[in-house]
């Protein structure tokens, strides 16, 4: 759709930087820390687009998929936690702190299917694994910025994004595709995350923040829903037209430059032990892509 006719690899990056920049932008310097109420807007917005670009003929919904939508409720319901402990998580964390805990997903793909589905997996994979899992354990030891409950909501995070992607490997059901399963995790997070709004007190305390009337609020929370929405098309169009190897080595290189340039422009404060850690993360996702690249 609108990725079409640009590099894929270079549409991606950007929308991901982008994205990541912007939320970090409204969740910490803004500081508007009610994730029910951002997290449900971006998944209103994006469910919206996607919506409207199904009607438009950009992309193709199954419109049967309600008498089954059960089947895909628990993936939805990881969903919602992914978005929500990430939301939490992000505004309290350096985004290279972040995305270093975030890879933690990938360590618990590759126990599950060493482990459970017993997949062959090469010592590259392995080595890889090691050392996400290591400049992750090391990490809170190191960070100067330390927050506990940062740390706390992306342990949840990077539990519900690994078995999220289990779910997705192991028992996603023919009927639905990547664009069927994220039309459905827009509509499911949207109503939960509104009738959770009340109860978590976002939507009283929503109320007295005091940007509430700024362009600056309005304009940044508009900007993420669209970016949302682009960051979903473009990943989309990055797997589509390319190899799971080169798929990584985009996301590698995607979350370089934004880890980079988010130490530029925010707060952020780095030890030589918390480069460390970040390195060793480096060079455990490196590891990763060639894994990748190697076995496709």
């Amino acid at each position: 759709m609108c990725v079409s006719g640009y590099p894929v690899g270079p549409t991606f990056c950007v929308c991901y930087l982008a994205f990541y920049l912007t939320n970090k932008y409204v969740l910490s310097v803004l500081k508007f820390t009610y994730p029910t109420l951002f997290q449900g807007w971006q998944t209103l917005i994006g469910g919206l687009l996607l919506h409207l670009s199904w009607k438009l003929g950009w992309v193709e919904i199954n419109s049967n998929f309600r008498s089954n939508v059960w089947a895909w409720l628990p993936a939805s319901v990881l969903f919602v936690g992914i978005i929500y402990a990430g939301s939490r998580a992000l505004s309290r964390l350096a985004i290279p702190v972040f995305l270093t805990l975030h890879n933690v997903a990938e360590v618990i793909i590759c126990g599950y299917q060493k482990c459970f589905q017993k997949e062959k997996t090469s010592p590259v994979k392995i080595c890889s694994a090691f050392f996400l899992l290591a400049a992750a354990g090391c990490l809170p030891f190191s960070d100067s910025q330390f927050d506990p409950d940062g740390y706390f909501w992306a342990v949840i995070h990077f539990f519900c994004v690994g078995a999220y992607k289990i779910l997705q490997k192991t028992q996603k059901p023919t009927w639905l595709s990547d664009i069927d399963q994220q039309y459905l995790n827009y509509i499911f997070s949207v109503v939960l995350l509104a009738f959770a709004s009340h109860p978590t007190g976002d939507l009283l305390g929503f109320l007295e923040f005091p940007f509430l009337y700024f362009y600056r609020f309005h304009s940044s929370c508009c900007a993420s829903g669209f970016l949302g929405f682009f960051l979903l098309f473009s990943t989309q169009k990055l797997k589509s037209s390319m190899a799971p190897g080169q798929c990584a080595a985009w996301l590698f290189f995607a979350k370089v430059i934004t880890a980079g340039s988010s130490v530029l422009l925010f707060d952020t404060l780095l030890t030589r032990a918390t480069v460390g850690c970040l390195l060793l993360c480096g060079l455990g996702e490196a590891l990763l892509v060639f894994s990748e690249k190697k076995s496709s």
